[in-house]
C-alpha cells in the first residue's frame, strides 16, 4: 500500500479524492488528538457500490433503497473510508473538521469532531472486517500518528467508545487486538 501524507494540504496521497461539502474549520488552535474508527455499509449489510460516496456528498437518491429515505437528509462526512478491498477514499482534508462523531466525548472532552480524524471502515458490527482493511490501517495509523503526535495509543477508539449511548460501531466484529488495543477487545 503506497500511502503518504501531504501535510500542507491535509491530503492522503494514494487515496481516491471525493470532496464532501460536509466540513468546516476546526476551532482555532485545536490540536488533532483523536482517531475515531467507524463502521458503515449502504444499504445496511451490503458492500460495494457508490452509496457511501453519495451519502457523504449529499447526493444519495432516497428512491434507490427504502433505507435511504430515512437518512437522505443527513449531512455527514468522514475524513477517510477504507473499503473492504483496501481502497482508501478521502472526503475531507485532515486539517478540516469532518462531521462524523456527533454528540461525543473522549477523556472528558466533548465535541470530538473538533479534534479528531474520522475513518470509516466498510463493514457491519457483526461481519468480520477484511484483511485488506487491517493492512491499510497498519500503514495508515503510523502515518497519522507521526503527523499528529498528540494522537496517543489510547486515542485510537471506536465510535462506540465516544458515543456509547447511541453508537455501536465498528462493533464486536472489529479486531482491536490487531491494533494492539486489548483493552478495547
Amino acid at each position: 500500500m503506497n500511502l503518504r501524507l501531504d501535510e500542507a494540504r491535509g491530503l492522503l496521497i494514494g487515496a481516491r479524492q471525493v470532496p464532501s461539502p460536509n466540513q468546516d474549520d476546526r476551532p482555532p488552535g485545536t490540536e488533532i488528538s483523536l482517531l475515531v474508527l467507524h463502521g458503515i455499509s449502504l444499504p445496511p449489510g451490503e458492500f460495494g457500490g457508490p452509496f457511501i460516496d453519495h451519502l457523504f456528498t449529499n447526493s444519495l437518491d432516497p428512491q434507490a433503497h427504502p433505507y435511504f429515505r430515512e437518512i437522505g437528509e443527513l449531512r455527514v462526512s468522514s475524513h477517510l473510508l477504507i473499503r473492504r478491498d483496501g481502497e482508501v477514499v478521502q472526503y475531507v482534508p485532515f486539517h478540516r473538521r469532518a462531521w462524523h462523531a456527533g454528540a461525543s466525548c473522549h477523556r472528558g472532552r466533548e465535541a470530538c469532531n473538533d479534534f479528531s480524524i474520522g475513518i470509516e471502515l466498510e463493514g457491519t458490527d457483526t461481519t468480520p472486517y477484511a484483511e485488506a482493511q487491517y493492512r491499510v490501517l497498519d500503514t495508515l495509523l503510523p502515518l497519522l500518528r507521526s503527523a499528529y503526535p498528540a494522537i496517543g495509543p489510547q486515542d485510537v477508539v471506536g465510535h462506540c467508545h465516544i458515543a456509547p449511548a447511541r453508537k455501536t460501531d465498528p462493533g464486536p466484529a472489529f479486531d482491536w487486538a490487531r491494533l494492539g488495543r486489548t483493552d478495547l477487545a
